[in-house]
């Protein structure tokens, strides 16, 4: 393509094909079916060709169109966005490394096109891999620019009509593959470049009935094996090549659609996975990870899974809570003690529960994660609130008030007012010796906590049960709820199947731990009333509440 790709060239092109993408993104975006239907492969080109244009404009006016190539395949490697990005940024690293040096067009390509297969761990045919080695096998040896440009595109814009019949997951949404789509649209921007027409210069083909495989369907996202992973994992990595090399086996364990691509100890990694966290500690092992962007990929499955209307989500410990509040239509999340839970599962717990969400953490711990899911959920359209509880007690009092009819607004205040007015406090066993707010403890003996601070210490779980209600009733109180865990061995006889109410008289067991806690209220405090449920948790003795 002779003078056209000179500096001046690569300038023009740049900046045309920035805007040609930007302009088709869209539609682009509307074929995105493949390896998920996530709608962005047209957006992820359009930034990715923005970068590498933008770093080409920093450069002085004199640059030479070494530098200009230089520049454009760096800022497209910094600022490659999605699978398809990740895979054009590679792209553009292999025409420069030969462009760059005053190789052949058709050299250029062959050589991009290779780049670009290696990049991806699993290369599908019917994306644009397959589009772009069609262009680069059809490419002219020779000729004017403006012919060698036109036969490129018109090549590529063939391909991209095949990829269907190779790709049964186009067949049957009636597209092509977007990832190919954009690349089309930015190989006829050359033929602009230079002068030429095309009688559907930047035409994106546009879906048709699932089946058909004409030149009028339109793509998708391209690289690699369609696949499950929940999250898009990407960052710019700072590693030499072995231990890159080390990291791309790892990451192809760990997740699919994995593409890497850079070189001279500077990678841009792309993967998707169940379970972010651990490819990013294998990119740590690798070397120094920046810029990193988690991004959840399952939100349009989820939209179609979501319960409509308000939902409430809780976050509980143990199966014996969990139980209690999934029998009045919560959608619970389990957490191991001692941590939060996953970050992707509360994610998905709130982007299905409806379009209307209250989360009820349970726990200090949880409030940060919680928080985290719920400004991820919005970005998804769904209406959150983060209720402050600190314990199963307090989610259990919000419940109690919650009104699905009120405005939103109206029921997060209510629930927020009813967690906070509850005082919470919970018996568990010492594991060990310890100096704590109270005095010294020893292992098995019965701690009290209130509000997570040690009040009382004993021998005898029966009196420290006491010592802490009388304590939290101190400062007034006109309901105790008690849920007793599996280590008390105490289950209530009838339990009522409502929750805590302040006009609900539930009848509960006569003996055992919380039958202690009954009658000693009955006779010290006869106006306080006794809620009693069977908790199951295997952690805490009982779990108390005052409101």
């Amino acid at each position: 393509m002779g003078d056209l790709l000179d500096a001046a060239g690569v300038r023009r092109w740049s900046r045309l094909a920035a805007d040609a993408l930007g302009r088709t993104r869209a539609e682009i975006d509307a074929l995105n079916v493949f390896p998920v239907p996530d709608g962005d492969t047209g957006t992820n080109l359009h930034l990715t060709v923005l970068a590498a244009a933008e770093a080409v404009e920093r450069l002085p006016a004199d640059a030479d169109a070494a530098s200009i190539w230089r520049a454009l395949a760096d800022g497209a490697l910094i600022g490659a966005r999605g699978n398809s990005g990740v895979i054009l940024s590679q792209i553009l690293r292999g025409l420069a490394e030969v462009l760059g040096g005053g190789g052949r067009p058709a050299e250029a390509l062959r050589h991009a096109s290779r780049l670009a297969d290696r990049a991806v761990a699993h290369p599908v045919e019917g994306t644009i891999l397959s589009v772009l080695r069609a262009a680069a096998e059809a490419c002219p040896e020779d000729g004017a620019p403006g012919a060698v440009a036109w036969a490129v595109a018109e090549h590529a814009r063939a391909a991209l009509n095949e990829t269907p019949a190779q790709l049964d997951v186009l067949a049957r949404s009636g597209v092509v593959d977007a990832g190919a789509a954009g690349l089309c649209v930015i190989l006829e921007t050359l033929a602009a470049v230079a002068g030429e027409e095309f009688p559907q210069s930047y035409a994106v083909p546009r879906r048709t009935a699932p089946g058909e495989t004409s030149g009028e369907t339109g793509a998708c996202e391209a690289g690699s094996t369609p696949a499950g992973g929940a999250y898009e994992v990407m960052f710019l990595l700072d590693a030499g090549e072995e231990a890159v090399a080390e990291l791309r086996a790892e990451l192809d364990r760990l997740g699919d659609s994995l593409v890497v691509v850079g070189g001279d100890e500077l990678w841009n990694v792309h993967v998707h996975t169940d379970d972010a966290g651990p490819a990013i500690e294998a990119a740590v092992r690798a070397g120094r990870p920046h810029g990193i962007r988690v991004t959840y990929l399952r939100a349009e499955v989820d939209r179609r899974a979501r319960t409509t209307g308000r939902g409430v989500v809780a976050v509980t410990l143990g199966g014996g809570p969990t139980a209690l509040f999934e029998q009045h239509g919560v959608r619970t999340v389990r957490r191991e003690a001692g941590g939060p839970p996953s970050l992707e599962e509360l994610i998905a717990a709130i982007v299905q529960a409806g379009d209307e969400v209250v989360v009820l953490p349970g726990d200090p711990s949880v409030l940060a994660v919680a928080e985290a899911a719920a400004r991820r959920a919005r970005e998804d359209g769904v209406r959150v609130a983060v209720i402050p509880s600190r314990a199963s007690v307090q989610g259990l009092a919000a419940l109690a008030v919650h009104d699905p009819l009120r405005r939103f607004d109206d029921d997060v205040i209510a629930m927020t007012s009813a967690a906070g007015a509850t005082r919470f406090g919970r018996l568990e066993t010492a594991g060990e010796e310890a100096v704590t707010s109270a005095g010294i403890c020893r292992a098995g003996d019965t701690l009290g906590l209130i509000e997570g601070d040690v009040a009382v210490i004993g021998a005898d779980p029966a009196d420290v049960a006491t010592q802490v209600v009388d304590r939290m009733l101190s400062g007034g109180g006109e309901l105790v709820t008690l849920i007793i865990g599996e280590p008390a061995d105490d289950r209530p006889s009838g339990p009522d199947d409502r929750l805590p109410r302040p006009d609900d008289r539930v009848s509960g067991p006569r003996g055992g731990l919380a039958g202690v806690v009954r009658e000693h209220l009955r006779g010290h405090r006869p106006d306080v009333e006794v809620v009693v449920y069977e908790g199951g948790q295997e952690h805490y003795l009982l779990l108390i509440g005052v409101e």
